[in-house]
């Protein structure tokens, strides 16, 4: 393997005396999408935030191009290549394409002794930008961003980190609320984004669409990394139990198997 474009290497975050993340060794390469998987509370979100710039570990390293970096802040991992795409996309509803596209990083024109936003270029390029990771319904930038679907909203987000130059996308739950058809379609932008030689990482409670991108898999329970493994080496029913914990689903199917042989026995009929 190439050398990774991020490594995490014993990562562990408390807060105060609770041990949040215990030990996280991870490596990531350019053009892979790194599938993130755990149940709620597995530490997958503070592991978002410590590499997005939120949180600072409390003790490990993170490693880009094989060169220490720390982040003082969401701005500073954003300069280092990094960009996160939150459930919701992290747009704006009452503003337009154009503008919430180049939010924070805002094109200007001169008008007479003003600088003014340059509505007319943003639209042209959040427009072109959407439109190439297949988002055809998009042709007005002008249009609200409250008026898009929520897979128009992804792409939207993930073609402004990707115009911005992002080496590494973050995509938290990208699919969670969104249904079949949509879902399918923020699935092929990933696979259009690991083309172009980013690396992602997609945190998912959803096997199904892990397995449909995903190249390497990280399993993280209750704070620590249970399973690291890469495409066929584990079935969708290993992954599951694994997120799950293997004896909880034991103890759940035995529960079930116990229910249905008690509705299974037939009752003794009653004489008239």
């Amino acid at each position: 393997m190439t050398q990774p474009l991020l490594e995490l290497a014993g990562i562990a975050k408390s807060f105060g005396p609770i041990d949040v993340l215990h030990d996280i060794c991870l490596e990531v390469h350019r053009g892979e999408v790194l599938c993130l998987l755990g149940d709620n509370g597995a530490g997958k979100s503070t592991l978002i935030k410590i590499l997005s710039g939120v949180h600072k570990p409390t003790s490990g390293t993170v490693a880009m191009d094989g060169r220490p970096v720390a982040f003082d802040s969401p701005r500073d991992a954003a300069a280092h290549g990094i960009a996160t795409v939150h459930q919701f996309g992290g747009t704006f509803p009452l503003m337009s394409i154009g503008r919430s596209f180049f939010v924070g990083a805002e094109l200007t024109r001169r008008w007479g002794p003003f600088t003014i936003f340059d509505r007319r270029r943003a639209n042209e390029i959040a427009v072109r930008e959407t439109r190439q990771l297949g988002i055809t319904r998009i042709d007005d930038g002008n249009r609200l961003v409250g008026g898009l679907s929520g897979g128009e909203r992804q792409a939207l987000a993930i073609a402004r980190a990707v115009h911005f130059g992002a080496s590494v996308l973050i995509l938290d739950e990208p699919t969670a609320a969104l249904g079949v058809k949509e879902a399918a379609h923020v699935l092929r932008i990933i696979l259009q984004a690991r083309r172009k030689g980013i690396a992602v990482i997609l945190i998912t409670h959803n096997v199904v669409h892990a397995l449909t991108v995903g190249d390497h898999f990280a399993v993280l329970i209750k704070g620590a990394k249970a399973a690291d493994f890469r495409r066929g080496e584990k079935s969708r029913e290993e992954i599951t139990d694994l997120m799950a914990g293997g004896e909880h689903m034991a103890a759940l199917e035995a529960e079930i198997e116990s229910t249905m042989a008690v509705h299974d026995d037939p009752q003794p009929s009653v004489d008239a």
